[in-house]
């Protein structure tokens, strides 16, 4: 019953990387993508491919690390498609409006314009793109429509809207990956989205090192949790565990072009 790790921040770990990886290893976890946020990580990213074959990585600055300087790390970020490994994805990007401090109308046009460029290199290189949106779903869906982006390579990550937000995902060809968020008892409109979405498009993911699924919940969360979420969700349509795990790992296999 093997699970692959749609979502985590493997950077975070620091020296406890290989304890973590033992645990994802000890729980089936046969692939992860370990995602980018800004340029200081990708290299990080890169170098933890390098050494492990079975995890990948993304490159994207999340909108909150969009700093004036951003555009000079743009042009970085291409050159990561020149080496060897390359990015399976560009992610994540998007749009965070969540607890703006400062000049809002400045922020989020600096947010706006860098998530158009983002998107308009993932177009050029056809691939994977997984977006950020909090607080700001209508502008995240304008600005993929706007791009001409295949809505085929979109995942909407840790999604967190409600069912007509994921029909409306869906109906464009794009997707939403779940967190342990669904575990939460608070958590009943994410629920009605992933029932809405249905198995077909699934993808779990931990976005580890936050939002441990219950039993962990308020602990670290690690890609070895995200059995918990498989078995939770598994439960939720009434499926095999094995079942939902052999669905969504080929899911996410197929959506990141990886073996």
């Amino acid at each position: 019953m093997n699970l692959v790790d749609t979502h985590c921040h493997l950077d975070s770990f620091g020296n406890d990387l290989d304890s973590i990886l033992q645990h994802a290893k000890e729980a089936a976890v046969e692939a992860m993508i370990t995602c980018g946020t800004e340029a200081a990580d990708w290299p990080l990213h890169r170098e933890t491919v390098s050494q492990y074959p079975h995890i990948h990585y993304s490159v994207g600055i999340h909108p909150t690390n969009v700093t004036p300087n951003w555009e000079t790390d743009l042009e970085i970020l291409e050159q990561f498609f020149s080496k060897i490994p390359k990015p399976v994805a560009i992610g994540e990007i998007g749009l965070d409006y969540h607890g703006i401090k400062g000049d809002a109308t400045a922020i989020i046009a600096r947010q706006k314009e860098a998530f158009r460029q983002q998107l308009l290199i993932a177009r050029q290189y056809d691939c994977p793109i997984i977006i950020h949106s909090r607080d700001a779903f209508e502008d995240c869906k304008t600005l993929i429509d706007q791009s001409q982006c295949n809505w085929e390579n979109i995942v909407i990550h840790c999604f967190s809207e409600d069912a007509a937000a994921i029909r409306t995902v869906n109906t464009r060809g794009g997707r939403g990956s779940f967190t342990g968020i669904v575990t939460y008892k608070n958590a009943e409109n994410i629920r009605q989205a992933l029932f809405a979405q249905g198995v077909e498009r699934l993808m779990l993911e931990t976005d580890s090192p936050y939002l441990a699924p219950v039993p962990f919940r308020s602990k670290q969360n690690e890609p070895a949790f995200i059995r918990e979420t498989a078995r939770y969700v598994a439960t939720l349509f009434a499926m095999p565990e094995s079942e939902l795990c052999t669905l969504t790992t080929q899911n996410a296999k197929a959506f990141f072009r990886i073996a």
